[in-house]
């Protein structure tokens, strides 16, 4: 099986200072799908339970998981939609009542299914349907749609006046249809879900570990095509982030208790070195991602990051690294940087703990949360406090769990040393109570903002960089 994928047409390698980078609030279309799904929560009072489940459990939302609403075609919707700025997309359906999809793309929102009917269905998204059963002890399961081990599933969970719940797996797979892999298809996955996770993270030189997963990406790629492999590779550095991370193994209990799993995931943020930035781009090219945005927080902060978008899975990669003014002008993802002898707080980072998408795994997982209650829920309930908010607009609001401190190998620790790039007192601090390694993102997103705050990115990196906690904690 192969497939290639494009960008949608707001992806592609477009310049970040255009407008189509400039990413805005959408209050029309939150009005239009919080409409909709008040709607239909009068209609299904079983989903309206399952949402303050969702709420007083996990601290998430419940219209942060809905992937698909399907509506009646009516003239008011059809206006509601395009003054809210959705579009037609073209796909494929398994109900012949369907008339067409529209999707939002200067936003994050919910696919919206325009059917003759008069009933109203919810997907919500999860990462397995049978987990969701599981967890939740009601019947049904044996009437989902799919096979186990396709790409696509889909069950009913409740039954409501003209209206029903769903759960929707997708992996690989944006349609709304089924996908009817093959079984051989389907153990091919299987078989490069546990390469991805039993991989060798640790090489001689960075570059051998490169050319490894590179081979890996493009045996998957080969079998299932950049769509399945893309999602079977971050399901397996989700697993290994969450492994050195306790915030992240509280919060995924937390929501796989209700059967929900790593669905609500927003973006991946990998710190990368200098030397083989391009490097690390092209296998994530090689998985389908195209470049988004640059981003740039000012002179001052001395890093940046290329933002990568992929137009099936909707997996986004914050891919940070140490650069210069001047650098951001350029194409710095594929064209990569000179050498230099100083490093900042992203080099540093990789200096003590390697490579995030080798050794060090992600540096966080950012998630979809109600961000007020997150804080209080993990602060209650396992002591994990938040650090100060590096974000806090109406719109978008960020903040990271308090850092997982690491353990810092001697032979690193001297070479950063050697390399004058941290003290004899921040080797000791290091040496003795590690040095910051990774965080769990507590973001809430509002009207749909699609972008980042660069501003307040540039702080939390400043407040993170593990030279100032090495001196806090050797104090």
């Amino acid at each position: 099986m192969t497939e290639t994928t494009t960008p949608s047409a707001n992806g592609g390698n477009l310049d970040p200072t255009g407008d189509n980078w400039n990413w805005k609030p959408q209050p029309d279309a939150e009005a239009f799908v919080d409409d909709l799904l008040t709607t239909f929560m009068s209609r299904c009072p079983q989903a309206a339970t399952l949402a303050a489940r969702m709420h007083k459990e996990t601290a998430t939302r419940f219209k942060d998981w809905v992937g698909v609403i399907l509506t009646p075609d009516t003239p008011e919707t059809r206006e509601r939609l395009e003054k809210a700025g959705f579009t037609p997309k073209t796909t494929e359906f398994v109900d012949s009542d369907i008339h067409v999809a529209f999707e939002q793309r200067l936003g994050l929102f919910p696919d919206v299914l325009l059917t003759e009917s008069d009933r109203m269905s919810v997907g919500v998204k999860v990462e397995s349907i049978a987990d969701f059963f599981a967890a939740q002890q009601i019947p049904g399961m044996e009437h989902a749609q799919g096979e186990p081990g396709e790409r696509a599933r889909w069950a009913k969970v409740y039954d409501g006046d003209k209206a029903a719940l769903w759960v929707m797996a997708r992996h690989g797979y944006d349609g709304f249809g089924l996908t009817h892999d093959a079984e051989y298809d389907r153990i091919a996955a299987m078989h490069h879900l546990e390469r991805f996770r039993s991989r060798p993270r640790w090489f001689a030189t960075d570059a051998e570990g490169l050319e490894d997963l590179r081979r890996m990406v493009d045996a998957a790629v080969g079998e299932l095509g950049q769509a399945w492999a893309c999602d079977l590779f971050f399901r397996a550095e989700r697993d290994y982030w969450m492994r050195r991370n306790r915030a992240g193994q509280v919060q995924f209990a937390r929501q796989s208790a209700l059967g929900l799993g790593w669905a609500n995931h927003d973006h991946h943020t990998y710190r990368n070195g200098r030397e083989h930035y391009p490097k690390v781009i092209a296998i994530f090219e090689k998985l389908g991602f195209y470049c988004r945005e640059r981003f740039y927080a000012g002179g001052e902060a001395g890093w940046g990051a290329q933002v990568l978008e992929h137009p099936v899975t909707k997996i986004v990669i914050f891919a940070d690294v140490d650069m210069t003014p001047e650098e951001v002008q350029g194409d710095f993802a594929h064209d990569g940087f000179s050498v230099k002898d100083d490093v900042g707080t992203i080099g540093l980072w990789c200096a003590l703990h390697g490579e995030s998408i080798l050794g060090a795994g992600m540096h966080h997982l950012e998630c979809q949360f109600d961000h007020h209650a997150l804080v209080e829920q993990l602060k209650s309930d396992a002591n994990i406090a938040t650090m100060a908010p590096f974000t806090n607009f109406p719109y978008l609001r960020q903040a990271f769990t308090e850092g997982e401190r690491w353990k810092v190998c001697d032979t690193r620790l001297a070479h950063c040393l050697d390399k004058g790039w941290i003290s004899t007192e921040q080797a000791e601090a290091f040496k003795t109570t590690g040095a910051l390694g990774s965080h769990l993102e507590n973001l809430e997103r509002n009207n749909g903002f699609k972008g980042f705050n660069q501003q307040g990115v540039s702080d939390i990196i400043d407040r993170t960089d593990a030279r100032k906690h090495a001196r806090a904690s050797s104090d």
